[in-house]
């Protein structure tokens, strides 16, 4: 394999919800530690969430949804972790920046914009690595330069709907590792689990993965822990 084998992992709603509303203010980081039949047992995906790969691949657009633009960089912990965050508008801030260069091992930004913040620091931190994609993302490319240039074998995909539709399209996931919150939380315009453009034809069938089911575990609290492989050559019979 010519990038890393990567494993979404999320928390979600038994609906799919990886948001609690289709606005920035509602999240479910923040929102969920509130609700009384929720709040008891989330501390077990970030109890998960402390096992994963020490590679994790995120999106600017969350990253700012959940505050790393006002973070006080005083604070800031360095942890053995890397982050390979993708921001493309940019939606980081120099601060944001500044915080995962303070926090990660290797901080490895991923944009397609020649005046992102990130270039200002690279001169200040020594462990920010900019893989800058002219005339836009190409994705597979992007996780074969992780690879080849960096050497990363294996890597938590920690990302957005949108994004995540994408990297599954591209074949870019290889294992899933879904925490299911109980509770249900709808709304047609609230981000799920793989959002992006819906199948139109039996062609677009092809996009569709199935899953080997690997493990499915009940939590405490009402929680429930599946994983399984994903099968990234669909056949249509």
């Amino acid at each position: 394999m010519n990038r890393p084998f990567t494993t979404l992992f999320l928390l979600e709603s038994l609906d799919g919800k990886i948001s609690t509303g289709d606005v920035d203010t509602l999240d479910v980081d923040k929102d969920f530690p509130r609700i009384v039949g929720v709040k008891e047992g989330l501390k077990q995906y970030y109890e998960l969430e402390e096992k994963t790969d020490l590679v994790s691949f995120n999106s600017g657009r969350v990253q700012a949804k959940v505050g790393v633009n006002e973070k006080n960089l005083e604070e800031v912990e360095k942890i053995p972790v890397s982050f390979v965050v993708v921001d493309d508008k940019p939606y980081l801030n120099k601060n944001g920046c500044e915080y995962f260069a303070k926090r990660s091992k290797v901080f490895y930004l991923v944009t397609d914009k020649k005046n992102h913040p990130a270039f200002t620091l690279k001169e200040q931190y020594d462990n920010i690595e900019i893989l800058y994609c002219e005339g836009g993302i190409d994705f597979p490319d992007v996780f074969r330069r992780l690879k080849e240039e960096y050497g990363i074998e294996k890597m938590t995909i920690q990302t957005g709907g949108t994004l995540n539709s994408i990297l599954l399209r591209n074949k870019l996931i290889d294992r899933v590792s879904i925490v299911i919150a109980p509770c249900l939380i709808g709304g047609k315009n609230t981000s799920t689990l793989i959002d992006g453009e819906s199948l139109h034809s039996e062609a677009d069938l092809l996009n569709i993965k199935a899953l080997k089911i690997t493990k499915c575990e009940m939590l405490k609290d009402n929680y429930i822990h599946i994983e399984g492989d994903v099968e990234n050559d669909t056949v249509i019979e």
